[in-house]
């Protein structure tokens, strides 16, 4: 039997909650990630080395994300701030207040907007071609937003939390056009590299939606409580991480389990498919990222492989 050994990304020193990975740039592709030390970082997201440490928030650092260009990261913090960073120098750019904590940050496509959702239930979008204008407020949550990003278009919002409900919102009536009742409180949504679906985690069930028409394409039941799922880009397996301190992956089609992950010291709080689809990473209650080779075993630098007995 192969055992897949991971690469462990230390560095923090309190859980991992959120990390984000860039798409693939001309200097390759970066993960930043948040962590309850209040210090977000960026890493090579191929090999996991450190390249900063983004110092400024005064709390916990609940969210994180990266634009297109891998130039600027923007973080959300129990500070009751988002920030927006230099990815090139460290350099904060722009800091945005809240009312309550920050649970989830996002840019827009084209870079030139920031989306944020957390404890107090609102959305909320700051421009950063005029970040001294009042921010766009979205209402209806009835609870703390967990995840919010822009869907098929720049006028489409989904978001959700711990009211259970998937929400899609219309960035230009500023109204909620669509909702999702799931029963449980969401504690992913990710639109998939694939760019045709929505992966949503609630409960013990991860779902899957067609992006465009938000209608359900899969479904499954797993055997623990999830905190986070991720669709691979060709759309053939998929990954969870939970309460179980594991990483799951799936066959898509099916919803038989191929692989089990062991190696996390705490639950899995995020699981993301790295962009090229090589790897895919974890970040856990134990501050560690890990870093898990996809599919077949190949050179990549950064793996090893251990045979163990049958």
């Amino acid at each position: 039997m192969t055992r897949k050994v991971p690469l462990i990304c230390t560095g923090h020193s309190r859980p991992v909650h959120d990390f984000a990975y860039s798409p693939i740039t001309e200097d390759g592709f970066f993960l930043v990630s948040a962590s309850l030390d209040g210090k977000p970082m960026l890493r090579n997201g191929m090999t996991g080395d450190w390249i900063g440490t983004f110092e400024g928030h005064k709390g916990a650092a609940w969210a994180a994300h990266i634009n297109y260009t891998a130039t600027q990261t923007v973080t959300g913090s129990a500070d009751y701030t988002a920030k927006v960073w230099n990815a090139l120098t460290g350099e904060e750019l722009q800091s945005f207040q809240h009312s309550r904590i920050v649970k989830s940050v996002q840019f827009s496509p084209d870079g030139k907007t920031v989306l944020t959702g957390g404890q107090d239930k609102i959305l909320r979008l700051f421009s950063l071609e005029n970040p001294e204008a009042q921010p766009i407020l979205l209402e209806g949550h009835t609870d703390q937003v967990k995840k919010a990003l822009w869907g098929a278009n720049e006028t489409t919002l989904i978001s959700g939390g711990a009211d259970g409900i998937i929400r899609v919102w219309d960035t230009r009536s500023l109204k909620q056009t669509k909702s999702i009742e799931l029963g449980s409180a969401i504690t992913s949504v990710e639109v998939s590299l694939d760019g045709k679906h929505v992966t949503v985690t609630a409960g013990k069930e991860i779902s899957f939606y067609d992006l465009n028409s938000l209608d359900k394409v899969k479904a499954y039941t797993l055997d623990s409580e999830l905190h986070s799922g991720s669709l691979a880009p060709n759309d053939s397996t998929f990954v969870v991480g939970g309460v179980d301190f594991w990483a799951h992956v799936y066959d898509f089609n099916t919803g038989k389990e191929l692989e089990v992950h062991k190696g996390h010291h705490g639950p899995v709080h995020c699981i993301r498919f790295a962009p090229d689809g090589s790897t895919f990473a974890s970040g856990s209650e134990d501050g560690t990222i890990r870093l898990w080779q996809s599919g077949e075993p190949c050179a990549y630098g950064l793996w090893s492989e251990h045979k163990v007995e049958e």
